[in-house]
């Protein structure tokens, strides 16, 4: 993947973040690859993104089968920059090898709030919002699409109803 065609996001404003939030809806973080480097105020993590603008693209697995759609992923990283403080909660802190799935990333002015599968939450309190999201290295092909279940879409049927 060319430079030109990789990931680089900035957010300084509610709007720009909510950008950003669905691009990185779906990432996959291991809690140990998150940090908050006091020093430098910044809080950052490594994740594996699921790459949303490029839904739909469609390969065939060889030449004698059918295309079929192919999704990507990439890894990169997050960036949450004039940090004040850092709270957890709902996750276990001990266990540094659990997979986080990354739902949502909101915030405002004052804080961005990182949104995990299972009901955890990272709220980062920050100075003035000022995040940078970027893809690292080359995306490699998935089979494997999120999927998200919520009370607003219709079930799909069960099946074709029989009598007996």
């Amino acid at each position: 993947m060319s430079d030109e065609s990789r990931l680089k996001l900035r957010a300084e404003d509610t709007d720009d973040l909510e950008v950003l939030g669905a691009m990185a809806q779906d990432a996959l973080v291991p809690l140990g690859d998150m940090t908050w480097l006091r020093d430098q105020g910044r809080f950052v993590l490594v994740l594996n993104r699921f790459m949303w603008e490029r839904v739909g693209e469609i390969m065939p697995e060889s030449e004698s089968e059918v295309p079929a759609p192919v999704y990507f992923r990439v890894h990169g990283a997050l960036s949450i920059n004039n940090v004040q403080s850092v709270q957890v909660r709902g996750l276990d802190q001990t266990n540094r090898e659990q997979l986080l799935n990354v739902l949502a990333i909101t915030g405002g002015p004052d804080h961005v709030q990182l949104e995990f599968a299972g009901g955890g939450t990272i709220r980062v309190q920050v100075d003035g919002l000022q995040c940078l999201l970027e893809d690292l290295g080359e995306p490699w092909p998935t089979r494997w699409r999120p999927t998200h279940d919520t009370e607003d879409e219709p079930e799909e049927p069960a099946g074709p109803a029989t009598s007996s």
